[in-house]
């Protein structure tokens, strides 16, 4: 088994790295486990207060409940993976039942920052983009699925996003194995990564 972390800012195009990735292996050989999967619950917040939790913070994680997942997948043993609500800012009472697969994929803000998680990891990638795209691409992001104005957006992200990226996403890179710059437009990237995990799954 082959365990993946892929980490960077929001809006770098991580998804795309991993959509991208997941294209070019046989189907049914990947496990996609998205950090954003295991917020906290908050559902014991009021919810006026909920929006001002910050979920760029690695307190924000349930980062206990990932090791035991990945730890159980990596023994060959079934997962029930959380489901998250951005809206409501609550843990679903829904699961996705996941079987373990050859290759596991850990996407998100923060996948590089934990050290016990790190140790799980076979390859650790950090996906960069510059801070003005990554700025376009949160704010086209939340105005469609998360029913926020731009302006709230660009609030946010200088209140919340911008200081977080600098004091907890940026320093991962000095853990990744492979930088990809310019995120999923980078295809030789992608090819390599790609080929890696050929290689190992063969």
């Amino acid at each position: 088994m082959l365990i993946i972390g892929i980490a960077g800012g929001t809006g770098s195009g991580k998804t795309t790295v991993v959509n991208k990735i997941i294209e070019s292996l046989p189907q049914g050989e990947v496990v996609l486990l998205p950090l954003d999967s295991y917020y906290k619950d908050s559902s014991n917040v009021p919810a006026e207060r909920r929006q001002l939790i910050n979920f760029d913070h690695p307190n924000a994680f349930d980062w206990e409940l990932l090791h035991n997942h990945v730890h159980m997948l990596r023994e060959g043993m079934s997962i029930e993976e959380p489901t998250y609500d951005y809206i409501t800012s609550t843990r679903q009472p829904e699961t996705i039942h996941v079987e373990p697969r050859e290759v596991i994929i850990i996407e998100g803000i923060l996948s590089l920052y934990d050290e016990k998680l790190r140790d799980m990891m076979d390859l650790k990638i950090f996906v960069d983009a510059d801070p003005d795209e990554r700025l376009i691409r949160v704010i086209q992001r939340d105005m469609m699925e998360r029913g926020r104005t731009a302006q709230m957006v660009m609030d946010r992200y200088m209140r919340v996003l911008k200081p977080m990226h600098e004091q907890f996403i940026e320093p991962e890179k000095r853990y990744a194995d492979l930088i990809v710059p310019q995120g999923g437009s980078n295809l030789v990237a992608i090819d390599i990564i790609s080929m890696f995990i050929h290689r190992h799954i063969k």
